[in-house]
């Protein structure tokens, strides 16, 4: 989160932020509250004050055989109002948190203005059929490999069942992505895939998005939405050494959401899902190098696509599409010829400072010692669902099969296409 004194001394800033993401949050309320804590706090340190000479004087009349009584008195007076005070500065301590907790990071100066992303590059050519391309459900459903009636009566609406063919792109896919990014100096977690309420909080989904999430009520864990979040609490409440970053993280995991719903068309089929398999990228980072890390970060992602040989484009996410969290984030989007248009298959962001002040993470200088927030920064490498998607659409043949990108036939025992048994 936003530290109350850097909201203070940059209001400016915090309401261009605001207005780049289309959001109105009222100021004047924090800035009462933060006016009131802070007087508050110098009083509170003013009786404390008076305290420490009252008992001085105390010591000192009892060491010279005196009466301290009417002291004593004045400063049970004084411990009455700190005691009160403590009272008071917990309450003004828990509603300015709270606030902060439910303020939105602030925008880097290169975000975009209004509604609509930036390009910023292309790769790839749409592949161009000589037949109406049909869309992913159409297709797996009619190859066997997917299944949503069956999926449905087993759990609900928003899940799919994955079968022969279709399962075993799924995890050729997981397994691809967790290689590819490993042998490109990331390290492996296998994370929980439940976290408790601190480290969901420390992450921002909580308290902003507290009803997407799935809640195990009797523990008080939730489900993860997304592998980002226990793997950026490896190091809550810690300080690494400044030597040691960046460090750089891929996990698997599946992510459990409630947003599935009545998205029409656009959204059918496994785009969006209650759960889904994702392969996330994560990096601890100081402030200095973390933009250099996000297009890193970025590129690792986009390599994926390159090498399923799969046509997207990289956007600027623009304030009203910018996460929660973020500072600052990019889009990768790959082709759906069904839709004619580019889908989100990853974002990749970096949070700046937010997440580790949410969660405690610093790192100690080199050079003097002294301990600092780290930046932290996450992106899909890749969605797994969406990229099966895109499989199943941009590799589609006249008669029905799907050509399986070759940089997959080795995870996948030789096979080459997906064709009706």
């Amino acid at each position: 989160m936003l530290s109350a004194k850097w909201v203070r001394d940059n209001l400016d800033a915090v309401k261009e932020g605001l207005k780049k993401r289309g959001m109105q949050i009222n100021l004047d309320r924090f800035l009462s509250l933060d006016s009131q804590r802070r007087q508050l706090i110098q009083e509170f340190d003013e009786l404390r004050h008076q305290q420490n000479v009252y008992s001085k004087k105390i010591g000192k009349l009892r060491q010279e055989k005196g009466n301290p009584q009417e002291i004593i008195e004045e400063m049970k007076k004084v411990s009455a109002k700190i005691a009160e005070f403590e009272e008071k500065k917990r309450e003004y301590d828990e509603e300015t948190r709270n606030f902060l907790l439910n303020l939105p990071n602030r925008c880097h100066p290169d975000v975009p203005e209004g509604d609509a992303n930036a390009e910023v590059r292309r790769w790839g050519e749409p592949p161009q059929f000589d037949f109406c391309p049909r869309d992913h459900e159409e297709i797996g459903e009619s190859l066997g490999i997917l299944d949503f009636k069956r999926a449905a009566k087993m759990t609900g609406r928003g899940f799919v069942l994955y079968k022969g063919l279709g399962a075993r792109l799924e995890r050729a896919l997981i397994n691809f992505m967790l290689d590819l990014h490993i042998s490109r100096g990331y390290e492996e977690i296998l994370p929980p895939f439940m976290t408790n309420y601190a480290a969901t909080q420390g992450t921002g989904q909580l308290p902003k998005f507290r009803d997407d999430l799935y809640r195990c009520e009797k523990e008080d864990y939730y489900l993860v939405p997304t592998a980002e979040v226990p793997v950026t609490n490896l190091y809550r409440e810690e300080i690494l050494d400044e030597e040691d970053l960046p460090l750089s993280y891929v996990a698997y995991t599946p992510c459990f959401r409630r947003e599935a719903g009545a998205y029409g068309k656009k959204i059918q089929g496994i785009i969006r899902q209650h759960q889904f398999n994702k392969v996330e990228l994560v990096k601890f980072t100081t402030p200095e190098t973390s933009y250099g890390e996000l297009e890193k970060l970025t590129l690792e992602a986009e390599e994926v696509l390159k090498r399923l040989e799969l046509p997207y484009r990289v956007v600027k996410l623009c304030g009203q599409e910018l996460g929660f969290a973020a500072a600052f984030g990019y889009d990768i989007e790959v082709w759906l010829p069904s839709q004619e248009r580019f889908l989100e298959i990853s974002t990749c962001s970096n949070f700046e400072d937010y997440q580790a002040r949410r969660a405690s993470i610093k790192f100690r200088a080199k050079a003097n010692k002294s301990t600092h927030y780290l930046h932290t920064l996450n992106g899909s490498g890749l969605a797994i669902g969406r990229t099966v998607v895109a499989i199943l659409e941009n590799f589609q043949n006249r008669d029905g099969r799907i050509l399986i990108p070759e940089v997959l036939h080795s995870y996948m025992q030789g096979e080459k296409w997906i064709e009706k048994p």
